[in-house]
């Protein structure tokens, strides 16, 4: 048996690609920014990939005469287009109110049954103890998604589940503070991780420096991403990558 200790020691090694995955993002994009191009080559290898997406986000823009309703119905639209890119296979919409997340033991509960139900090898979201992550929905998706990685694993847990326990084999956190496990990040699968994120063209000022606005900004913005995937992998000594705390449930 594994050792707390061992468990949350993680290694540069990628990981074999999963027969399935299940990823908890706050919002609409967070998923291809921490973990698109992981997540891409899985698919191409037959991979069944669940996105969950907690929030509707309706904070999503700094142009505030957008209706609420508009913003929202763009930003899921925006997220199937960016999940068919991917190769995820279902995309499930939570439609909290953006920025208004808050961590509850029913919210816990919920992610624990889309687990269950799902029976991911590996479950990827944020690592909800990034020191200085002032957005409150990224802290509370993490600290949901993992608190539901234990309810699911225990029997006795979700007394009125209609599916068994589930134990995912990996947790990878994106975003953390101290990464120990490297997932490569070849040429065509950084390409689709950019094609992905282009997928939010609501996003593009906010978030990716108008990179669907302008030939520049669009040079600029995959510039300053592939130098962030070197500068992750060569500071665990690999190649370009994204890099996760890995924790074993």
């Amino acid at each position: 048996m594994t050792d707390l200790h061992d468990a949350l020691i993680g290694s540069p090694t990628p990981l074999a690609a999963p027969a399935r995955v299940l990823t908890f993002g706050a919002h609409p994009d967070d998923v291809e920014f921490g973990a698109g191009a992981t997540i891409a080559r899985w698919a191409k290898h037959g991979a069944s990939v669940t996105m969950c997406i907690l929030t509707d986000g309706s904070k999503g823009s700094w142009d505030a005469s957008i209706p609420a309703a508009e913003l929202i119905e763009t930003r899921q639209h925006e997220q199937a287009l960016a999940a068919r890119v991917i190769g995820a296979t279902e995309v499930i919409h939570l439609d909290s109110v953006d920025g208004d997340l808050a961590y509850s033991i029913a919210l816990r509960d919920e992610l624990a049954a889309i687990i269950r139900r799902t029976r991911p090898d590996v479950v990827l979201t944020h690592d909800p103890w990034q020191r200085y992550q002032m957005h409150p929905d990224h802290r509370a998706t993490g600290r949901a998604a993992l608190d539901a990685v234990i309810a699911a694993r225990e029997p006795r847990a979700l007394p009125d589940s209609t599916f068994p326990a589930h134990r995912p084999s990996a947790v990878l956190l994106w975003s953390a503070d101290v990464p120990d496990h490297a997932e490569p990040v070849s040429d065509a699968d950084f390409d689709t991780k950019v094609e992905a994120l282009l997928c939010h063209a609501s996003q593009s000022e906010t978030t990716m420096g108008g990179a669907r606005d302008a030939d520049a900004a669009r040079r600029a913005f995959v510039d300053k991403l592939r130098s962030h995937h070197e500068r992750a992998g060569g500071a665990l000594g690999v190649g370009p990558a994204e890099t996760f705390k890995r924790i074993t449930p």
